[in-house]
């Protein structure tokens, strides 16, 4: 079953969800999982997620691929620099994120690279896979070469879209609602994987007044999957019981987060995970961190309209869901 991990991220904690228990099928298990997702998401917007079966060599396989790349000179990754609305990489001061919210604050102390889906894609393969341009396998200290980034991007994104889609079921299930709620909108869904490259300070220098390596904010579309790194300069989230404290972590368990255009379905049952990623700290110089950002939305023309009271709080206007993930993510992009 669920069960609440005592931390001190929020005075009700953040459950950790062993996945392999729903996949066993047991009314009453699934039952007891919904009732602890449905708490939870309630309280805080985020849950940890563990019997998930994802191969932990695999995302630490990325890191390695990624690691010689994030750290060569600007000029080195230009020909991959993304175009807007495009994949691929984008450099430091291209994104402000607390600008969602409103804020003026400084750009982000990050690095991406991000890979999406190839419009009428077939989803096997590489050919599902944007951008077009990849950079070059690099040497490694490995016996065998690692495989290329796009093979590992390719197997960890087919890994993702699986999961997140066996997650919504959990999710309708803690609505009440039919396992195929949220899924029946998935057939051609927009998703986006970001691998956040965080450089350590000795890199950056001294971070401004305000500044952060991502800025506060909600995602924006329905559910959010984290492969991360604890470090100083990490994962903190925001409740109404505690204020801003450090994330939960777990080394086997990733990190789950409902965003804007879930909590708008559910009627604000559900509150979308508010979070930030802290400055690199100074007491850290060498501290670089890099973290697998899986971003799942729905298929791109999906109206989104909240669900009615009893379930329901409050009832938004319906949205269509890649407009509005589009105009949220301009409200933080600046080059």
């Amino acid at each position: 079953m669920g069960t609440f991990t005592s931390t001190s991220t929020s005075r009700s904690a953040i459950p950790t969800i062993d996945l392999s228990l729903w996949r066993a099928g047991l009314p009453r298990t699934r039952d007891r999982l919904a009732t602890t997702v449905d708490r939870a998401l309630q309280q805080s917007g985020f849950l940890l997620i563990t019997g998930h079966g994802v191969p932990r060599g695999l995302p630490e396989g990325i890191r390695a691929a990624t690691r010689a790349f994030f750290r060569q000179p600007a000029e080195a990754k230009k020909p991959f620099l993304k175009k807007p609305g495009e994949y691929g990489w984008s450099g430091p001061k291209a994104v402000a994120t607390g600008r969602a919210e409103g804020a003026v604050t400084p750009p982000d102390l990050v690095e991406t690279w991000s890979a999406g889906p190839c419009p009428h894609h077939s989803g096997a393969g590489h050919d599902h896979l944007l951008p077009a341009s990849w950079p070059p396998r690099t040497r490694s200290p490995h016996p065998a070469p690692l495989p290329s980034l796009q093979c590992l991007i390719a197997d960890y994104t087919h890994r993702m879209h699986v999961l997140a889609d066996e997650l919504l079921q959990l999710l309708a299930a803690a609505l009440g609602q039919p396992l195929d709620f949220f899924t029946r909108h998935t057939a051609r869904p927009d998703w986006t994987l970001t691998l956040n490259w965080y450089p350590a300070i000795a890199m950056t220098g001294a971070p401004e007044p305000g500044q952060f390596r991502v800025g506060p904010h909600t995602d924006f579309g329905t559910i959010t999957i984290l492969d991360r790194q604890q470090g100083k300069g990490g994962l903190q989230i925001d409740t109404e019981q505690s204020g801003w404290q450090d994330a939960p972590y777990v080394p086997e368990a990733l990190t789950v987060n409902i965003g804007d255009l879930m909590a708008r379905w559910t009627g604000d049952r559900w509150h979308a995970g508010r979070h930030r990623v802290l400055a690199p700290p100074l007491d850290a110089a060498s501290e670089e961190l890099t973290s697998l950002v899986y971003f799942y939305d729905c298929d791109p023309h999906t109206l989104v309209e909240s669900l009615p009271a009893p379930i329901g709080r409050v009832s938004h206007p319906p949205i269509t869901a890649r407009s509005y993930v589009r105009s949220k993510l301009a409200e933080i992009t600046l080059t």
